[in-house]
Order: C-alpha cells, then sequence, then structure tokens
C-alpha cells in the first residue's frame, strides 16, 4: 500500500527538531492549504541549500562563498579566535556585539554517548590555522555541559603545546534566574569564577 504525499510530509517534517507529530500535521496541512507556487518555492529553497552552502575553508562556517564574509572583515582581530560549537553559537556572539575575533566552529562536541568522536569534529581544520594565522590567543567557547567541557579539556590538550593562550568563556549564574532553577555545572561555575565585590 504506498503512502499518501501528505503522510510523507508529516514524517519528513516530524524528522526536524522540535516539530512534534501535531506540528509536522498543521504545518503540512498549512503547505497544502497555500498555493501551489508556495510549496514549489519551498522545495527550491531546500534543493538551494544543499546546493549551494558550503564550509567556509577558515572558520567552518556555513556560507555560500569561501571564505566567508565574516573572516574577509579587515576590521576583526585576526589573532583572537574564538571556537564554538554551531553556526547557531556564532550568530548569538554576533548578535551582543561585544566579539570582533575571529571564529571557528566545531559542528559538535565530543559525546561517546552519542559516537560522535574528536574526528567527527572540524579540529583538524583549527589546528592547521594557528601558526599561518598567527593566532595568539584561543577562546574556547563550547558549551558548559558535560560535552562541552569534554571537548574544551581536549583542545586545551591540544592547542597548549603549540604556544597559544588558551581561555575559557567564564560561565556562571544567568541574569534573572534564580538560583533553584541552576544545573549543579553552572553553580559549580559560578563559584569557581566568583569575583571580589568592590567596597
Amino acid at each position: 500500500m504506498s503512502i499518501s504525499p501528505i503522510d510523507k510530509l508529516v514524517h519528513s517534517l516530524s524528522r526536524l527538531p522540535g516539530i512534534g507529530e501535531k506540528t509536522a500535521i498543521r504545518l503540512a496541512f498549512f503547505i497544502l492549504q497555500q498555493k501551489s507556487n508556495y510549496a514549489r518555492e519551498l522545495g527550491q529553497s531546500l534543493l538551494e541549500l544543499h546546493e549551494n552552502i558550503l564550509f567556509c575553508e577558515k572558520c567552518q562556517n556555513l556560507t555560500q562563498n569561501s571564505p566567508c564574509k565574516t573572516c574577509l572583515d579587515p576590521k576583526r582581530e585576526k589573532q583572537l579566535l574564538l571556537v564554538v560549537e554551531t553556526p547557531q553559537d556564532m550568530l548569538a556572539l554576533e548578535r551582543s556585539h561585544f566579539y570582533r575575533g575571529s571564529y571557528h566552529i566545531l559542528h559538535g562536541a565530543i559525546s561517546p554517548l552519542e559516537g560522535v568522536k574528536p574526528e567527527h569534529l572540524k579540529i583538524k581544520e583549527l589546528l592547521v590555522r594557528i601558526h599561518p594565522e598567527q593566532i595568539e590567543e584561543v577562546i574556547l567557547g563550547t558549551n558548559p555541559n558535560v560535552e562541552g567541557e569534554a571537548t574544551a579539556l581536549y583542545l586545551s590538550d591540544l592547542l597548549t603545546p603549540l604556544g597559544v593562550q588558551v581561555s575559557r568563556l567564564a560561565t556562571g549564574l544567568p541574569a534573572g534566574s534564580g538560583i533553584e532553577y541552576l544545573d549543579p555545572l553552572t553553580l559549580q561555575r559560578a563559584l569557581e569564577g566568583r569575583q571580589k565585590m568592590a567596597s
């Protein structure tokens, strides 16, 4: 028995992160209710995504042109390199407008339970950048969870012998949140990174 086009679409949409079956059904019927050119445009956009997006040869961001516009920006501090897990992390940092150095995106974090090993990440691409780009400091901006901490330790062990300064993004208590809602690792980081109060 053949599967209906609606069931196929619902199945495809429900594989997206954060989309359950009910949301997938709602999206499928929304698409169905639109004019046919909407579905055509959506399909074309998805095809172009895979055909035209590639990894930046330097930072490994997803881009249409390599090197990407961030790597080509002459106003960036080229000797400062911030390592993050995902393009979304880079985007969040860019929106903050506080960081003006270069980036390197790993595309994940070491997670033995999920089968993600160091060789699955963009670590080799990171190491080959250090001397040619005269990197002076690498800031490890992996997430403050078990996988992010393991990745940061692994990278620190690889980078330190290269003569580059290695630092870690500070983590601690988020503004506007109560202590009772925080996980143990965040609390530990908050205690370890405590600062003296000005009198």
